[in-house]
This record gives structure tokens, C-alpha cells and sequence, in this order.
């Protein structure tokens, strides 16, 4: 099933005077994939930047960085608008190899040296504590592959409360264990680094959930994060712990990252006095472009 989705993403800054502005690093623009078509994208930023640069980067996202010179202002402003088909695919579960339906399992020679960058934990200090947990999640799944995503899910959304924060970064994965409370970025980072600590290849993801009365889905109304892990046979398959959606389903991917501060959607810096800066405002609105009753 296609749906036809616009997506809006505006964010904006405002500084008690007029300040000159570092170059910003973007993150908005989505590649074309079978699950994601691309129609038409339009990126408005005020003041306006002397140039912007387009770069992929080492994951293969696509990135822009703005660069504003001299020019100074008492605001800045970034609107993101894109216009997408977004399929729908059921995961590809039937796919995965016979050797791989019981942890543990091995990837291949060919995967492993692609794969060993996202298969280490990537917070040390919080190995044992996460490892426990998710070695807990392995036992109540009798070793079954498929079971224990579906478990580790379950297991954060009933003991992680959701919990919206507009304070910039990532929770530590120890440290939403011993809140009980998290954002969806916190719910990914928890369950990328308890994959890790048991052996599974996984990364975070950056992107957008569609959720028309911003009440059906977490995390509407705001950029969102999830899960990728790859399993043999079937690739890379997509988890919403904050959700519980297995696949797909209402998430558009804009990026993927080894780690959460790889994926920021925006990033960059200011020149002028120490508390200058007043704070910032973010929308995201996603919407269904079709008519009313007309679907694929």
C-alpha cells in the first residue's frame, strides 16, 4: 500500500540581537528506496545563506551545509518541505536463514567486516547493566531469534515511560533503565545497545512518524527515531520500540547512524555575546496528501 505524505519540518532560532551564524549542517532530504519514493522537496532558510553545499556522508545520508558569511540577524529560520509515496512492505521474515531462527547466531565472513561498526556497544560503562537486561529479554524468548525483538520491544514500552524533552541529546541507555522514563530517541538507543551487547548488528534512525491526531502514534508532531537491525537472509528490518512497529509502517526514514549525534537533523553555531541565545521553536506536521477515501 502507497500513501501520498507531505511533511513540514520548520525550526527556528531567536538570539536577543542580531548575531552571525556558523555554518549549519541539515539532515532533511530522504533517498529513494522501495519503501520511499521522492516527489519534490523545497528547503527556505532566513536569513538567506550565501551558498549551500550538498555532501553524502559516511552512512550515505544526504546532507547540506549552509553557509551564511557575514549576514547577521535576531532570527533564523529553516523549512523543510517534502512531498513523498510511502510504501508500506510487510517485513521480509520469511527471508531469514535457517542458521540464523536461534540466538546465538553468526553473520557471514562477506557481512562481518561491514557490519562490525554497528555490532559493538558503543557506551562501555553501560555494558553490564544493559547486557543484563537484554540477556533477561533473551531467556523469556527461549532463544528464538524473531521472538527476542518482539520481546525487547515489549519489555520497553511496559517498563519505559514515554516522555516528550526539549532538552538537546541522547539519554545514556543505563540511565533510561534507572529513569523508567525516555523520548524515542532514548527507547532507540536503549534497544540499539542491548542488540549490540548480545551480538546483533543494529543502528539508529532519523525520520518522521505519520500520525494523523498526533495522539494514534508517540512522537508525532516532532522528528522522530527508531530502530534498524540486520538479520541474515532478510537485511536490514525496521523496529519502533517507542511504537512497537515492527516494519514500516507510518515511519519515513530520513537518515541512519551509527550512533544518535551521527542523525541530528539539524546542527550548527552562532557568533555573538554568552546568553544571547533566547531558544528555539520546533514543528514537524505531517499530513496525507490524498483525497479523502483514495488509497493504492
Amino acid at each position: 500500500m502507497s500513501r501520498h505524505l507531505t511533511i513540514r519540518h520548520t525550526t527556528e532560532y531567536s538570539y536577543r540581537e542580531p548575531v552571525r551564524f556558523g555554518v549549519h549542517r541539515m539532515m532533511f532530504r530522504p533517498r529513494d528506496s522501495h519503501t520511499l519514493r521522492l516527489l519534490n522537496t523545497n528547503l527556505t532558510i532566513y536569513p538567506q545563506p550565501e551558498r549551500i553545499r550538498w555532501t553524502y556522508d559516511v552512512f550515505g545520508n544526504s546532507v547540506a551545509h549552509a553557509e551564511f558569511g557575514n549576514r547577521t540577524s535576531n532570527k533564523l529560520t529553516f523549512q523543510s518541505e517534502i512531498d513523498i509515496l510511502h510504501y508500506e512492505t510487510p517485513q521480509p521474515t520469511q527471508l531469514l536463514l535457517e542458521s540464523a531462527e536461534r540466538f546465538p547466531f553468526s553473520y557471514t565472513e562477506d557481512e562481518k567486516p561491514d557490519l562490525c561498526p554497528v555490532m559493538a556497544p558503543q557506551v562501555e560503562k553501560d555494558s553490564d547493566v544493559v547486557g543484563e537486561w537484554a540477556r533477561a529479554v533473551v531467556t523469556t524468548a527461549n532463544g528464538k531469534t524473531l521472538p527476542i525483538l518482539h520481546d525487547m520491544m515489549d519489555q520497553l514500552r511496559s517498563t519505559i515511560t514515554y516522555r516528550r524533552r526539549s532538552a538537546l541529546g541522547t539519554q545514556a541507555p543505563a540511565e533510561t533503565l534507572a529513569l523508567g522514563t525516555g523520548t524515542c530517541r532514548d527507547f532507540a538507543w536503549l534497544m540499539i545497545e542491548a542488540l549490540r551487547s548480545l551480538g546483533f548488528a543494529a543502528r539508529f534512525v532519523s525520520g518522521y512518524i505519520y500520525s494523523p491526531d498526533w495522539t494514534a502514534s508517540r512522537g508525532g508532531g516532532a522528528t522522530h527515531a527508531w530502530v534498524q537491525v540486520y538479520l541474515p537472509g532478510c537485511g536490514w528490518i525496521e523496529m519502533d520500540p517507542t511504537n512497537g512497529i515492527f516494519g514500516n509502517r507510518d515511519l519515513i526514514r530520513i537518515a541512519v547512524a551509527r550512533n544518535p549525534s551521527q542523525a541530528r537533523p539539524l546542527s550548527g553555531s552562532f557568533i555573538g555575546e554568552r546568553g544571547c541565545h533566547l531558544g528555539l521553536t520546533v514543528s514537524v506536521i505531517v499530513e496525507n496528501a490524498e483525497p479523502a477515501g483514495v488509497a493504492d
